[in-house]
């Protein structure tokens, strides 16, 4: 069993930064690749970004590369989404989920809002 926790949303202006962070429960957490995901307002879930067990490989869709990097510290437990360059088109609930592609492990989510 593994539990997901994200943290690190808040309002910040559009071109600001944020750093999200998804903390994990779990001894197999090192073992799977992990996902971020968001859903804005009245629309679906979309993919953002992944990145492997080992940390070395990474996808990013279309939309966020180039403004946002995934990593991860296995020591800790734990995968950041990195968010610069922020557009108002961004705003949305971020989740982190695990493993694909079935992604059984969810979190809660957190709420990010970018102001034009």
């Amino acid at each position: 069993q593994v539990q997901l926790v994200e943290s690190g949303g808040g309002l910040v202006q559009a071109g600001g930064s944020l750093r999200l962070s998804c903390a994990a429960s779990g001894r197999t957490f090192s073992n799977y690749t992990v996902g971020w995901f968001r859903q804005a307002p009245g629309k679906g879930r979309e993919f953002v970004a992944a990145i492997s067990w080992s940390g070395g490989s990474t996808h990013y869709a279309d939309s966020v590369k180039g403004r946002f990097t995934i990593s991860r510290d296995n020591a800790k437990n734990t995968v950041y989404l990195q968010m610069n360059s922020l557009k108002p088109e961004d705003t949305a609930v971020y989740y982190c989920a695990a493993p694909p592609p079935e992604y059984h492990y969810w979190g809660q989510g957190t709420q990010v809002t970018v102001s034009s």
